[in-house]
């Protein structure tokens, strides 16, 4: 069995962004407290506060981001799957960011309640 685990809720309001590839880091992306940026040969990925985003990037709006309390050990298995197991089951999508110290979770706002109740539910704690 695992034991739990605790989640705080981050105060903003987050934007996930797709840029061309070649694209240069905006400076826009690294203005806020949260960002994390992915370089890949198809995307330049961004997630940072949407009021910071500028008119017409390619954007989902609207996310909430659940930060799990670490800093977590790199040996331990499942930490990811305990929490999105119990939201898929409940038909909540999430999208994940990984650090070297902890996991984000994020949800879409208008399902952050309910994914809330959830995961509180499944026995985890948020604050």
């Amino acid at each position: 069995m695992y034991d739990p685990l605790t989640l705080t809720l981050l105060p903003c309001t987050l934007a996930i962004c797709r840029l061309d590839p070649a694209a240069a880091l905006p400076d826009w992306a690294a203005a806020g407290s949260f960002y994390a940026a992915t370089r890949t040969p198809e995307e330049l990925s961004i997630v940072c506060e949407q009021h910071l985003v500028h008119a017409g990037v390619a954007c989902q709006r609207d996310w909430r981001c659940l930060k799990v309390a670490g800093p977590l050990d790199f040996a331990l298995t499942g930490v990811l799957a305990r929490l999105a197991a119990p939201l898929a089951d409940a038909a909540i999508p999430v999208f994940v960011i990984s650090t070297y110290d902890t996991d984000y979770l994020l949800v879409q706002a208008a399902q952050l309640a309910v994914a809330i109740t959830v995961l509180r539910t499944a026995g985890h704690t948020v604050i």
